[in-house]
C-alpha cells in the first residue's frame, strides 16, 4: 500500500490555472492506474482524468483540452495541470492509485485502493 499526499489547491478566477501535485510515499506500483477525482458539495465523487502504466490516458469530456495529467516517476509525483478553469470545476480534488492498469471502469471509486486527503480548488466567476 502507498500513501498519497496532494498539494497545490487554491482559489482562482474563471479562466485561470492551477497545478495539483500528488506525492507517492512508499513503493510505486509496477503496474498502475493513477487518477484524479473531484467531489463538489452535495455531489458524488467523480473520476476526471487518469494515467496508466501502459501509457494510456483517460479523461472525461468536460476537461478535454483543459486538464492534463502527468507522472514524474523519478519524483514519484502525479500532477494535474488545470487550465481555463471554470466555476463548475470547483470541488475537492483527490488523487487515487490502483495496482492494475486502467480499465473501462477507471472512473469508478471502487477501482482504486489508495487515496489522498484531498485539495480544495475554488473557481470564481
Amino acid at each position: 500500500q502507498v500513501q498519497l499526499v496532494e498539494s497545490g489547491g487554491g482559489s482562482v478566477q474563471s479562466g485561470g490555472s492551477l497545478r495539483l501535485s500528488c506525492v507517492v510515499s512508499g513503493f510505486m506500483y509496477r503496474r498502475y492506474c493513477m487518477g484524479w477525482f473531484r467531489q463538489a458539495p452535495g455531489k458524488e465523487r467523480e473520476g476526471v482524468i487518469a494515467i496508466s502504466s501502459d501509457g494510456s490516458r483517460r479523461y472525461v469530456g468536460s476537461v478535454k483540452g483543459r486538464f492534463t495529467i502527468s507522472l514524474d516517476n523519478a519524483k514519484k509525483t502525479l500532477f494535474l495541470q488545470m487550465n481555463n478553469l471554470k466555476p463548475e470545476d470547483t470541488a475537492m480534488y483527490y488523487c487515487a492509485a490502483d495496482m492494475r492498469t486502467c480499465s473501462g471502469s477507471w472512473k469508478s471509486v471502487t477501482e482504486y485502493n489508495d487515496w489522498g486527503q484531498g485539495a480544495q480548488v475554488t473557481v470564481s466567476s
